[in-house]
C-alpha cells in the first residue's frame, strides 16, 4: 500500500510540474500585455508668470498647473516664462526671465517653437492630452498708468488677437500632424485686479481706473481671447475674470452691483472682496494670485477640460 501511495504521489507531483511549467509558458504574455498599458499623457504649459504660479515673496510656485495636473493625472511640462508677451513666447529666444521650478529649458529656442517640438517628436506621438496657455496680461499692464486706459487696452488687443490667433494654429497643426487630435487647448485670461484699485493703495484709492477696468476686460481683453482660442475645434476659453464675480453674485454677471464689508476698507464691491481674497493687489499692489487663488483657477481649468 505504501509503494502505491508513494508513486501516487510521485504521479501528482509529475503532473503538477507539468502544470506550473505550461503557466511559465504563459506568464510572459499576460506581462507583456501589462507592460502594454498606454503611457501617462502629457499636459504641456505655456504663458507668462501665471503660468509658472508666481507668487511675490516665493518666486515659481506649484500654481494651477499643478492642481490641474494632479487632477487629470497628466505628466506636467512647462514651458511657462515670467514676463513673457504675446510677442515673446514668438519671437524671444529661451526665457531670461524666471521659469518654473520644473521648467522645460529652451535655450536655443522660443517658447513656442520648444512646445511644437515637443509635440512633434516622435517619442510623443500621440501623448499630447492637454495645453494650457496664459498670455496676455504684460501686453496690457502698462495701459494701467497711461492717460486714456481703454485706447490703450483697444491698440494692444489689437496685438493679441495677431500674435494669439498664430500661436493657437502652430500648436493646433503640430497636434494635428502628431496624432494629438483629440488633445484639449485651453486660454485662460486673468483675475481683474485693478478692482483692487478700489482699496489700494490705501487712503488713495483710484475707483475710476477700476470701474474702466471691467469695461478693458468685459470688452476688450476677454473677447479677443476668446475668439482666438475658440478659433480651432478643440479649442476652449476659460473667463478667470468673470467667475470670482458670478460666484460672489450668485450668477450675476455685473460686478459692481453687490456691496459687502471688507475690512479695514468698509463697503466695496463683492468682486472687489474677491480679488483681495484671490490677489495680492489689494495688500501688495501685486498682480499676482496667491495660493487660494491659483487653486481657484484650476478647478476652473479642470471643469472646463472636463466639459469638453
Amino acid at each position: 500500500m505504501r509503494r502505491r501511495s508513494v508513486l501516487s504521489l510521485a504521479l501528482s507531483g509529475l503532473a503538477a510540474a507539468a502544470v506550473a511549467t505550461a503557466g511559465l509558458a504563459v506568464a510572459p504574455g499576460v506581462s507583456g500585455a501589462a507592460k502594454a498599458r498606454p503611457p501617462v499623457p502629457y499636459y504641456l504649459s505655456l504663458g507668462d508668470s501665471y503660468s509658472i504660479g508666481y507668487q511675490p515673496g516665493h518666486g515659481s510656485t506649484p500654481g494651477y498647473t499643478a492642481w490641474v495636473a494632479r487632477k487629470t493625472r497628466y505628466q506636467l511640462e512647462n514651458f511657462g516664462c515670467g514676463g513673457a508677451t504675446t510677442t515673446s513666447i514668438l519671437s524671444t529666444i529661451g526665457c531670461g526671465s524666471l521659469a518654473a521650478s520644473d521648467a522645460v529649458p529652451y535655450p536655443t529656442t522660443t517658447q513656442e517653437q520648444a512646445a511644437l517640438d515637443f509635440i512633434s517628436s516622435p517619442a510623443n506621438f500621440g501623448r499630447v492630452g492637454l495645453i494650457t496657455v496664459s498670455i496676455g496680461g504684460n501686453d496690457v499692464t502698462a495701459c494701467a498708468t497711461n492717460p486714456d486706459p481703454i485706447s490703450c487696452v483697444g491698440t494692444a488687443t489689437s496685438n493679441i488677437k495677431t500674435n494669439v490667433t498664430k500661436l493657437v494654429d502652430d500648436l493646433d497643426a503640430a497636434l494635428a500632424a502628431n496624432g494629438d487630435t483629440t488633445a484639449k487647448l485651453i486660454g485662460l485670461t486673468y483675475p481683474d485686479v485693478i478692482l483692487g484699485d478700489y482699496v489700494y493703495p490705501p487712503g488713495s484709492p483710484n475707483t475710476t481706473l477700476a470701474n474702466e477696468s471691467v469695461l478693458a476686460f468685459d470688452a476688450l481683453i476677454n473677447p479677443t481671447l476668446n475668439t482666438a482660442y475658440t478659433s480651432v475645434p478643440e479649442g476652449s476659453f476659460v473667463n478667470v475674470t468673470s467667475a470670482p464675480y458670478k460666484q460672489a453674485t450668485a450668477g450675476d454677471d455685473t460686478p459692481l452691483t453687490t456691496t459687502t464689508k471688507l475690512r479695514p476698507s468698509g463697503t466695496v464691491p463683492v468682486a472687489v472682496w474677491e480679488v483681495c481674497k484671490l490677489t495680492y493687489y489689494c495688500s501688495q499692489g501685486n498682480i499676482h494670485a496667491n495660493t487660494k487663488g491659483y487653486d481657484f483657477i484650476g478647478q476652473l481649468v479642470f471643469a472646463d477640460f472636463g466639459a469638453h
